[in-house]
């Protein structure tokens, strides 16, 4: 007897169901199921998947071999518009099955899914009620679910009779195609409801089905599943469990929500058979519903938005047929309209219309009128208009739509593609259909204002935001596992820290497959690209894996099965649809909290088979950066510049790129970049589109080739000559995919459509297509007489290469946005800078970016409250200055009153006169004490910042607060004065300041700790700052690192390996034990944070000296194993003043440079600096050149050299120069 289940929950039941959507039908498959149901909680976030999973396996005859069947198990409530809830009046919600019979079920399914979620959403519930099946059921099968459904449940708490009358409400909504379901788990409740229901069925006459509420796929699952319950209720599992039958909001103090048993996974037909052993017809039945069913394809053709254009341009009015395509009058309409404004944008764009021009604009007009798209060229030329109407910076293009030049005469792009050779057959293929795809770039603040300009012009209800799916990486898997487990974090983090850091890491392999290449095929090392250490991480964490029975196992072991499941919804960062219709009529659609827009139920990847159009809009902070830059330009030089019509050879900016000063550009500020630019020294905009396009894995190997032709260090060839008119500009190197597509037409004749898809094939290796079109290209060129030998040789280059070869299109375009910062940068490097430092985000990338203004020669100073802005911005002087808006503590608000009085009376004379004229109920105690605390009243010279905090002897109130009570008394004075009679009359007293105590100042390390509170970094520098060389190159561990290695030292590989710490002595104890002996304790830091150790006895007497507060130390150190003990101590071998570093640990030091970057003023200084400086390190000097694996090696052999700050300083000015110290 044949069985199908019927009410399957899939990992889409969010953190409630742990069973994939392959597993379900591998295992369906193989039991001989007719069919599978999926049926998830509230939501259709998997039916896309589902469906389309089905189709991926059918029979000999083109059969799906199991018949996917869309449900939904639903929340219902007693009014889905209810949201307010009391403790005695609490959302009752019943859950409910229902099953898509045919196309009118399955839209009516969206529809009450969509519902659910716009109008029914409460807490995290999409609710629908009665109200909507009444009107939404056509189409639809209904059952009585589960225990949770409302028939069960009025059988469980109000009787029989109750339970009747429910029954009896479903059955005459859904007559035939209403069912009993019967689940058997193991329950007392439910063998009593099941009782009744067969009863009923019998009355009735309405026929049992079997099922088995499925969450999961084995029922060795259970404990992964009972855990993945711990994650969505953030519980640890050895809370007690609550095992009865309840949803997962239900409170009960010490419990935690957890399925009843081990039973409710998805079971074979012999396994249901035998638990419904006693009512056969049960499990029979299932196969009439599915009999019911029709199959459903849920792939759409895509449905375009509408456009209206003017009633001239309404020429057509019946559907025409081009050449394979129909085009329905209303595309016809908009391409007229888009004819129009294509060729007015042409004669503003091109200075003469050519035959070239205008042969090019028909071409691409004719495909896009065939191919129906009119109508999408319009709508996004539209929103960019409006965009660039209401001030929102755009960017010229990106990816291969730059290739248009329609495109670029209706202003979606601003890079001409004749110019720079762009194809726009690489973005719509004459004799492909597919979908146009035009992404565009927004400063990150515009780009908001153009969705909001889309939402209002389509309707609320035909634009939506795209959902994502966050799935249990490797990782993410271990830490969430490890925390329900209750394992240590430091445990946890080790364990994490373990898996090889690389994008798609799987924990699978990581545990299972061979390590080497030499261990079998598919290694980590061959095909994961690991290396030594990773490796060894690798073999550490299998070791714990295999440790029997061990905590660290056992997360391993569940990590490893709950990897990959569904773990949280997203918002898409950039993708927007936009439906010609209400969504709900289309496509499922959910609600977030992130955002008043609607979100698809299905992701990105599939949205476009649904039938459903989406758009990047992507918020692009390289436009923000430009657009603050040109705003600080303007305020402080009064210029304004037009980012887009600046000249593209101008000599300072590729000075910059010469030098290879790119940090805080665009897409050329790696280091890797950098050493390239400074050997290519490029000097035309073709040379920063190649390397755009080189430096990524793959073609990066020809970038030396590229540089030594430019600067006629190899010869450039050409396998054919006719190659050289597309290869010139690349010094006869092939390194766009369009170069491929031009050779192919010049050499082969192919047309521009098989020119696309013979770059398509070569990117993605189809072999079957490449086999079929070497022939094609080998018998095209030699009918035009070209040699047969250099033919093979030129299709296997090609073959080699296009699989790395890059868009064209899209390099120009970021090249050309790159180009625009290095401008900004070379021209007005302070408030570029600015700029960058404002939208940095994190703290250790102002850090990173400040340094990079020490190395231009621009200060960047702490807040001052005469000069600051909001952000970082320029002073006077040229100098950055930190933004108030970035202390802590300092409201917008406030922020903005200090700048508005500062610009109303001038500067602020000193402290009283700042806090007689500033608002105190906008700036307040909290925001003065940052203003304090980061340096905000330096300006003010006769107070230092210890004064403000210092409380003198025998009084209450610190200096702050003495200013903060003078403001308030100069405030309620002169409002007293404002409101009497004589409110003009001048103050007969004038109220003097108060004096502020004397005191010592803070020292440094206390004043960088108050600043480090109230900015996240040391302003006013760090004592360390002198030895980050050594911290770079002396084996150096950063504290960070250094107290994670000690929380979780019984994890690591080697916890007795050696350590070397620099750091501050920020605090020195010094006691004595009742035995007499003296220890002390004592507090290390760095910029990534502190430890604590103490020393006793010998140590401590040894070392004591040195370890002064506020001295810079180098300790080396191990971690030993107390005796008779499972634990660690950190043993100090030996500690030195950080300055003696240099001098005492460098046995030598290695300089490795290419023979190009030696100059006379590089050996001079070497030649002077060895000399006045002797000692005993070792000097190499390597000479390298890697393209021809050439190295030559010098070293000092009699006379060494001692260390010492003015090489330090000349080898951090040289990047090119590759520095590496062998310690002693």
């Amino acid at each position: 007897m044949k069985f199908s289940h019927l009410h399957v929950h899939t990992q889409f039941s969010l953190l409630d169901g742990a069973a994939s959507i392959q597993n379900l039908y591998k295992k369906a498959i193989k039991d001989g199921m007719p069919a599978l149901a999926i049926s998830d909680h509230g939501n259709m976030f998997g039916a896309f998947e589902f469906v389309a999973e089905a189709y991926k396996h059918k029979d000999e005859n083109g059969n799906v071999k199991v018949k996917p069947i869309v449900g939904c198990e639903f929340y219902i409530t007693e009014t889905r518009h209810q949201k307010t809830f009391t403790k005695e009046q609490k959302d009752k919600r019943y859950h409910q099955i229902l099953l898509a019979k045919n196309e009118q079920g399955y839209r009516n399914l969206v529809k009450l899914t969509s519902l659910g979620f716009i109008e029914g959403m409460y807490g995290k519930y999409p609710r629908i009620d009665k109200e909507l099946i009444l009107k939404y059921h056509e189409g639809l099968i209904a059952t009585t679910c589960c225990l949770g459904a409302s028939v069960p449940q009025a059988i469980l708490r109000k009787g029989d009779e109750d339970g009747e009358n429910e029954f009896k409400w479903w059955l005459n909504v859904f007559q035939e195609d209403y069912y009993v379901e019967l689940q058997r788990h193991g329950m007392a409740e439910q063998d009593k409801v099941n009782d009744v229901l067969i009863k009923f069925a019998k009355k009735y006459n309405v026929k049992i089905i079997a099922s088995n509420d499925s969450h999961y796929v084995e029922q060795d699952d259970f404990n992964a599943h009972d855990i993945l319950l711990c994650i969505n209720t953030g519980e640890k599992q050895a809370t007690p469990a609550l095992r009865d039958f309840a949803d997962d909001d239900v409170h009960i103090k010490d419990k935690r929500f957890a399925f009843p048993n081990d039973q409710f996974y998805f079971k074979t037909t012999e396994e249901m058979s035998k638990v419904f052993h006693d009512l056969p017809e049960a499990i029979d039945n299932t196969n009439e519903v599915v009999d019911k069913i029709e199959l459903l394809n849920l792939t759409r053709d895509i449905l375009l938005p509408n456009f209206p254009v003017e009633k001239r341009f309404e020429i057509h009015s019946k559907e025409e047929t081009i050449g394979k395509y129909k085009v329905s009058a209303e595309s016809q309409n908009q391409w007229e309209y888009l004819k129009h404004i294509t060729y007015e944008g042409a004669a503003k764009r091109y200075t003469e219309l050519t035959d070239d021009v205008k042969e090019r604009i028909e071409f691409e007009l004719f495909t896009i009128k065939m191919m129906g798209f009119a109508g999408y060229f319009l709508i996004v030329s539209d929103f960019i208009k409006a965009g660039r109407d209401k001030g929102v910076f755009i960017g010229p293009g990106r990816g291969s739509a730059a290739g248009s030049v329609v495109a670029y005469c209706i202003g979606i792009t601003n890079i001409d593609p004749i110019k720079y050779n762009l194809l726009f057959e690489r973005f719509l293929n004459p004799d492909r259909k597919s979908m146009p795809d035009i992404d565009t770039d927004f400063d990150d603040e515009g780009r908001q204002k153009v969705i909001d300009y889309v939402v209002e012009k389509y309707g609320k209800n035909q634009v939506a935001q795209i959902i994502t799916y966050g799935t249990m990486a490797a990782k993410s898997s271990i830490a969430d596992v490890a925390r329900v487990m209750d394992l240590p974090l430091p445990e946890s983090r080790a364990l994490t820290k373990l898996v090889p850091d690389r994008p798609g890491t799987e924990l699978k392999r990581v545990l299972h497959a061979p390590l080497k290449a030499k261990d079998g095929e598919k290694s980590l090392e061959e095909k994961d690209g690991l290396g030594n250490d990773d490796l060894e991480n690798v073999k550490k964490l299998r070791e714990i894996y295999n440790q029997s029975g061990s905590p660290a196992s056992k997360v391993l072991h569940e990590a490893e099965r709950l990897e990959g499941s569904v773990r949280n919804t997203g918002i898409h960062a950039a993708g927007i649809i936009i439906a010609p219709r209400d969504l709900t009529e289309l496509i499922p659609v959910a609600t977030s909290k992130e955002s008043t827009l609607w979100l698809t139920q299905i992701e990105g990847t599939d949205i476009e088979n649904a039938g459903v159009i989406k758009m990047d809009f992507l918020g692009l902070k390289t436009l923000t950066i430009i657009k603050n830059a040109l705003a600080l330009i303007k305020l402080n030089h009064g210029i304004e510049i037009n980012i887009d019509e600046i000249p593209l050879d101008d000599k300072k900016t590729f000075e910059l790129y010469q030098h290879g000063s790119t940090i805080g550009t665009f897409q050329f500020e790696s280091a890797g970049m950098q050493k390239y630019l400074r050997d290519l020294k490029p000097d035309k905009f073709g040379d920063l589109i190649a390397m755009n396009a080189l430096y990524r894995p793959g073609p990066i190997a020809y970038i030396p080739n590229y540089i030594d032709r430019k600067h006629g260090r190899e010869a450039i060839s050409y396998d054919v000559p006719e190659m050289a008119e597309y290869l010139e500009e690349t010094y006869g190197i092939t390194v766009y995919q369009e170069q491929v597509m031009l050779l192919a037409q010049k050499l082969a004749g192919f047309s521009k459509g098989d020119a696309d898809v013979l770059r398509k094939a070569m990117g993605k290796k189809q072999k079957a297509v490449l086999d079929k079109m070497k022939a094609q290209f080998i018998a095209g060129a030699t009918e035009k007489l070209l040699p047969p030998e250099k033919l093979e040789k030129i299709w296997t280059d090609w073959e080699a290469f296009a699989q790395y070869a890059f868009n064209k299109s899209h390099s120009t375009c970021y090249a050309y946005v790159a180009y625009q910062t290095a401008y900004l940068k070379a021209h007005y490097p302070a408030e570029y800078m600015s700029a960058v430092l404002n939208n940095a985000g994190s703290i250790e990338k102002i850090t990173f970016f400040m340094e990079e203004c020490k190395r231009m020669g621009i200060k960047v100073l702490g807040p001052d409250i005469n000069e600051s802005l909001k952000g970082f911005a320029v002073n006077d002087k040229g100098e950055i200055r930190f933004g108030l808006g970035g202390l802590k503590g300092v409201g917008e608000a406030a922020v903005e009153s200090i700048i508005e009085e500062r610009k109303k009376g001038g500067t602020f004379t000193n402290i009283f006169d700042f806090i007689r004229r500033i608002n105190q109920r906008t700036v307040n105690k909290k925001t003065l004490e940052s203003l304090a605390y980061a340096g905000g009243f330096d300006c003010f010279p006769e107070h230092h910042r210890a004064q403000y905090f210092t409380i003198p002897e025998g009084e209450t109130v610190n200096g702050l607060e003495r200013v903060i009570k003078y403001g308030q008394v100069m405030a309620s004075q002169n409002a007293t004065t404002t409101n009497t009679l004589f409110g003009d009359l001048p103050i007969s007293m004038e109220i003097p300041p108060p004096r502020i105590t004397d005191c010592a100042p803070w020292p440094l390390i206390v004043q960088l700790d108050h600043e480090k509170e109230v900015t996240g970094i040391f302003l006013s520098g760090h004592p360390l700052d002198n030895y980050k060389f050594e911290m770079k190159h002396y084996g150096v561990t950063p504290l960070a690192d250094f107290n994670e290695f000690k929380e979780a030292i019984k994890m690591q590989p080697n916890p007795g390996r050696p350590f070397r710490i620099v750091g501050l002595v920020s605090d020195a104890q010094h006691r004595i034990a009742r035995s007499g002996n003296k220890y002390g304790n004592f507090v290390i830091e760095d910029y990534s944070g502190k430890t604590e150790f103490p020393l006793f006895s010998e140590d401590y007497m040894r070392l004591t000296p040195i370890l002064q507060q506020g001295s810079t130390v180098l300790i080396h150190g191990y971690f030993k194993q107390r005796y008779n003990k499972d634990e660690f101590e950190f043993k100090v071998m030996s500690v030195s003043l950080a300055e003696t570093m240099k001098r005492n640990m460098t046995k030598q030091l290695t300089i490795e440079a290419h023979p190009q970057d030696i100059s006379s003023e590089l050996v001079n200084f070497i030649e002077k600096n060895v000399k006045n400086n002797p000692g005993k390190s070792t000097l190499k000097f390597t000479l390298s050149e890697p393209k021809n694996k050439m190295k030559i090696s010098l070293v000092t052999m009699n006379s060494g050299f001692e260390m010492n700050e003015e090489m330090i300083q000349f080898l951090e000015n040289k990047p090119e120069l590759e520095v590496q110290v062998v310690t002693s």
